[in-house]
């Protein structure tokens, strides 16, 4: 985002009382480059090679498989990072988003570096402090996980906050819109129907609020909830009595680079959706992030403290674009990622 013009545009979508904590909130905002595309994920499918669909993964080069909860320690295992801040060893993840043609083949879509960053695909990662200016937030534990959104799901009803697409007509986001999901003329939870010249930006929030002892759950959700009452992270509602510990916000922004697919030759010919999620959904219902904590000693939280802003902070230690760009991973098994597919990889969904 564009921070500047989203405090002030956001403030029209939210009550007039906390339209002032927009202007001095901070946020880290920060750019994390492609580490792997393959269908690894050790939340939802532990040890399994391979799980049922291809995910994007950023961040520390030590991600695999079998990440032991609790045990796995990412700064200690990994050796690089595809992150903007050196210090940050952690792994966050995503579905990914294949063009379907007319004549029924599949390709990955790319991702576009977000503005103002620089790398190559990947993940926009936010970090966001109270929006009040003051209140003190503690950073995530080593060992910390979750998920949020449902791979299952292809309807709204069920749908987790805050997860939305928006439809940009060129690539410098003109109109802005505001912050994510607030816009209900731009933002919708479904994939966009129409070709977007500027590409889809997809929106990833989760939750805010923590039971204070447990670093994962079952479900990776059970751990973490949102704030009560209805009542949301930006306007600094409290957190229920089950989950009382308020934690930093986590977003991130994905920039499906949709520009190569706009020709209406190529989309289907009955006028289905020709954009589908790797796990099978062209609804778009069933977007989800994974989130594995993995930042070295107390990094974070001296950001959080010193309310760091985008991808420069003189708490934290940064690298250059070209050191983030070659941490890479190979697949753990070889799959073809980037050629047109006669099917979607082993989507058993």
């Amino acid at each position: 985002m564009q921070l500047k013009k989203a405090f002030v545009l956001a403030a029209a979508t939210i009550p007039q009382q906390v339209a002032a904590q927009y202007a001095t909130a901070a946020m880290m905002r920060f750019q994390c480059s492609r580490l792997v595309v393959e269908r690894v994920d050790p939340l939802v499918s532990p040890g399994l090679i391979q799980s049922p669909h291809i995910h994007q993964i950023v961040g520390g080069n030590s991600f695999n498989a079998t990440m032991t909860p609790v045990e796995y320690d990412l700064p200690s295992k990994s050796s690089c990072t595809t992150c903007s801040f050196s210090e940050d060893f952690s792994n966050y993840w995503t579905a990914n988003l294949y063009f379907r043609a007319r004549n029924g083949t599949y390709k990955r879509v790319k991702q576009m570096v977000n503005l103002g960053l620089q790398g190559e695909e990947g993940v926009t990662v936010y970090y966001i402090p109270p929006y009040d200016g003051r209140t003190k937030v503690t950073a995530f534990k080593p060992g910390f996980r979750m998920l949020v959104g449902d791979a299952m799901l292809r309807t709204s009803q069920g749908q987790q906050k805050q997860l939305c697409h928006r439809c940009y007509t060129n690539v410098n986001q003109t109109p802005f819109g505001g912050a994510p999901c607030a816009d209900s003329g731009l933002d919708t939870a479904a994939l966009p129907s129409k070709p977007c010249a500027g590409g889809i930006r997809a929106t990833i929030t989760f939750p805010t609020c923590w039971d204070g002892k447990n670093l994962d759950s079952a479900d990776h959700k059970s751990h973490v909830a949102y704030p009560q009452g209805g009542g949301s992270f930006e306007m600094s509602s409290g957190c229920p009595a089950s989950h009382p510990q308020k934690l930093p916000q986590v977003m991130y922004e994905v920039m499906w680079d949709t520009r190569e697919f706009n020709d209406p030759s190529i989309w289907p010919a009955d006028g289905s959706q020709p954009f589908v999620y790797s796990m099978n959904d062209t609804t778009g219902y069933g977007w989800h992030g994974d989130y594995v904590f993995g930042w070295k000693g107390d990094a974070l939280q001296r950001a959080l403290d010193a309310r760091c802003s985008n991808d420069r902070c003189a708490q934290l230690q940064t690298q250059s674009v070209a050191e983030a760009t070659a941490c890479k991973k190979q697949q753990t098994v070889q799959e073809d990622v980037d050629g047109w597919l006669d099917e979607l990889p082993e989507v058993t969904m």
